[in-house]
């Protein structure tokens, strides 16, 4: 297998440093790093085919974000308990209403008929205790109304959001009982969306957002969220 050389990708807009940092996002956010790991700019530096400066300075940007932790003369690890503040939830809600506003009256047959699917497949995969194919068809409902609001600022902004909560929604869908209710919260969205009635679908998104975060408290991921 060829080694992947971050300097090869010609399709990226970001400089070198940028596309340093979007690719040890991506991969912190999609779980190739163990908790707690150590992150090691020699080594990353090498796999991406790049100098240990541009990761230095993505381990700087890392850190802002709350990905990761750097401690002097120790390095980088990887920070297995995400950053959260008031304004993350507050974020959430205000992103709410544009949302459902815009894909209520922009959403097409097929982005619909996507929906419908995802919610089904989810029903099916929640029933079983399929967790992987679960959190994966979660990230991809949220991507579809993302897609709906036919606004590509709105939807860069709301994706890059998305990216910052991703890691901890997984944990958040990690059981049974959450995975299914989530689902029927997503249907209850989908249905006002269908209806075109935004403010219902934002009545629900409002309900589903406020149940995602009381599990988060519940499971001991955030103390005092409020």
């Amino acid at each position: 297998m060829s080694r992947y050389d971050v300097k090869q990708e010609v399709t990226d807009k970001y400089s070198l440093r940028g596309r340093v940092f979007h690719k040890l996002r991506e991969d912190i956010l999609n779980g190739k790093y163990k908790e707690n790991e150590e992150l090691k700019e020699v080594a990353i530096g090498e796999e991406l085919g790049v100098s240990r400066t541009p990761v230095r300075e993505a381990f700087r940007q890392l850190e802002l974000e709350g990905l990761i932790q750097i401690v002097p003369n120790k390095g980088a690890a990887f920070d297995s308990h995400p950053v959260w503040s008031p304004d993350s939830k507050k974020i959430a809600f205000q992103l709410a209403h544009a949302r459902f506003k815009r894909a209520t009256e922009h959403i097409t047959e097929e982005q619909m008929e996507e929906l419908e699917e995802n919610v089904y497949l989810a029903s099916f995969h929640a029933s079983k205790g399929h967790m992987e194919q679960m959190a994966e068809l979660d990230n991809r409902f949220h991507h579809i109304l993302y897609a709906s609001c036919d606004s590509k600022m709105l939807e860069n902004l709301l994706q890059d959001f998305h990216q910052y909560v991703i890691r901890i929604r997984r944990k958040t869908l990690s059981t049974k009982e959450r995975s299914m209710a989530s689902n029927e919260e997503h249907r209850l969205i989908m249905e006002a969306i269908k209806e075109k009635k935004p403010d219902e679908a934002e009545k629900y998104a409002t309900q589903h957002m406020i149940n995602a975060f009381d599990n988060i408290v519940k499971n001991g991921l955030y103390e005092n969220f409020q």
